[in-house]
């Protein structure tokens, strides 16, 4: 099999890298000027690791353009309300600290030549999706902590699988469609689009979504995975079948306005305008070791840059 692409969701991973060491903070982990860059070092060791363990060919760093997209909200007004800082510039709360660092990330992707792409008005989540859903060459991998991206598994026409790091790298998880199936119970043929369908009834309430009523993960699953989809099981239910239980029917017409509208927040774009900023091969060298080295320097990255640049192709040649 060739070496995979691999698609990072990036905010989930900078969000991590930035919780996992923020009570050393501002003690430790400061650039000369006050700067904090925990999640810097921990963004780049991150992709370190993932070079030198994954091995991929091809590398993106997949960005929201859009965290919290108009057509979504459209659709469903709660959609991630409890994290709007400013609702008249529908701006994303974000640690203090942590909002300094981004810029840094990206500068750093740039000098070494690692690929970034983003679409204008959608989340880094519809990147992933667009981009699985173009590629018929390589078997890809997204790496994230976030569930909702375990969708866009598949067998064909490349396999696609999740590198969950949910609990920290350490405890990362491979999951393709037969381990997602296994893990929720859900049908193996399309484990990952019945994912999005289960996880539309059950809700998420760190999103906005607020699922079906009594419909949990356990239910939801053997639903989908009884009736193939969202559409066969709103069918059966229209069309009375027996084998949908009377409190699912109640729970489902009390629900009909949000399952109406949540498939559109729910699943990810596959037809986003997606603009990639150079071509996605990981550089066997950094693009300019000169302005590598001078953003170490200047914001004290230390082992962290040392341990991207060692995790290059041509470290190992």
């Amino acid at each position: 099999m060739s070496r995979p692409l691999v698609l990072l969701d990036s905010a989930s991973l900078y969000f991590r890298a930035y919780y996992a060491t923020v009570r050393s903070l501002p003690d430790a982990m400061v650039a000369p000027d006050g700067t904090p860059i925990n999640a810097v070092r921990g963004f780049a060791d991150t992709i370190a690791r993932i070079l030198t363990e994954r091995r991929p060919a091809r590398l993106v760093a997949c960005l929201d353009a859009d965290w919290r997209p108009a057509f979504r909200v459209r659709a469903l007004p709660t959609y991630k309300t409890h994290r709007v800082a400013d609702p008249a510039n529908n701006v994303e709360e974000v640690p203090d600290w942590l909002t300094p660092q981004i810029p840094i990330i990206l500068d750093l992707l740039d000098a070494v030549g690692l690929a970034t792409a983003e679409a204008a008005g959608y989340e880094a989540d519809d990147v992933i999706g667009t981009l699985v859903h173009r590629e018929a060459t390589d078997p890809v991998e997204v790496i994230s902590g976030d569930r909702d991206l375990f969708q866009v598994v598949r067998d064909e026409p490349t396999p696609v699988s999740v590198v969950y790091v949910g609990r920290g790298w350490a405890k990362a998880e491979v999951l393709g469609p037969r381990e997602l199936a296994e893990r929720y119970g859900l049908p193996p043929e399309n484990s990952g689009p019945a994912y999005a369908d289960m996880a539309l009834l059950r809700g998420d309430p760190s999103d906005g979504l607020p699922g079906v009523a009594g419909v949990g993960e356990k239910t939801a699953a053997k639903l989908i995975t009884r009736f193939g989809s969202l559409d066969g099981l709103l069918a059966a239910a229209a069309a009375g079948d027996k084998l949908v239980p009377l409190r699912v029917k109640t729970a489902l017409a009390d629900a009909a306005k949000y399952v109406a509208a949540a498939p559109l927040v729910v699943r990810v774009a596959l037809d986003a305008d997606v603009i990639m900023d150079r071509p996605d091969t990981v550089p066997t060298e950094p693009r300019d070791l000169d302005r590598v080295r001078a953003l170490q320097e200047k914001w004290d990255l230390s082992t962290s840059v040392d341990r991207l640049l060692a995790a290059l192709p041509a470290a190992h040649a």
